[in-house]
């Protein structure tokens, strides 16, 4: 798989960038698509016990019925925006995996951040593919390995780049966006994922 030549070859981790997976002038429009497309709100997370806001603007969306549980809050999905509706084939095509669900996030500045965390929520299966395509500002995207914190690397993800994250990945490591004091533009970033168990219920 595609990776830069700068960061280590990883045994237990699959992965694959590109980091002009958009062309400058595709990506700004989805960008500026998106941005009032998606119905942005703040989630709320629990943190040792607390709930709090999370530092970042978010949407979760997706089919019917593919609810998520995160920070044990249970997301059920916004319908898919036009914009994305039209990306969705070509997310499938890249990743090999069809999609039903995305997790939208809005990085306002360099004080919106992520903690470190894996996508290894049961609803995702035991080596799900994670398709996390990036626009805007560029952030340094940091992996930690779970077992060994001294294990670590970073790379930066510019508009329009694609990290694909398969495999055993997520059983392995852990990722975040860590905070910046630099000026930077805002960021937004689509983690898309498959969730195995679509409730019935929900369905159309």
């Amino acid at each position: 798989m595609l990776f830069p030549d700068n960061l280590p070859a990883l045994a237990d981790a699959q992965l694959w960038f590109e980091p002009q997976w958009l062309a400058v002038s595709e990506a700004d429009a989805l960008l500026e698509a998106l941005r009032g497309q998606i119905a942005w709100e703040t989630h709320r997370i629990k943190l040792f016990g607390k709930e709090h806001d999370s530092p970042r603007l978010s949407c979760w969306i997706g089919d019917p019925g593919a609810s998520y549980v995160y920070s044990r809050a249970r997301f059920e999905p916004r319908p898919w925006p036009a914009a994305l509706a039209e990306l969705r084939p070509r997310i499938d095509a890249a990743s090999g995996v069809a999609m039903n669900s995305v997790l939208a996030n809005l990085y306002r500045s360099g004080q919106d951040a992520m903690g470190w965390h894996s996508d290894d929520e049961p609803e995702l299966g035991a080596r799900p593919m994670i398709a996390s395509l990036s626009l805007g500002g560029t952030r340094r995207f940091r992996f930690r390995h779970r077992r060994d914190h001294s294990r670590t690397f970073a790379m930066e993800l510019p508009h329009g780049s694609l990290l694909l994250m398969s495999g055993d990945t997520q059983a392995n490591w852990q990722h975040a966006l860590p905070r910046t004091a630099r000026a930077v533009p805002a960021r937004l970033n689509l983690t898309f994922r498959r969730i195995q168990a679509v409730s019935p219920s929900a369905s159309p």
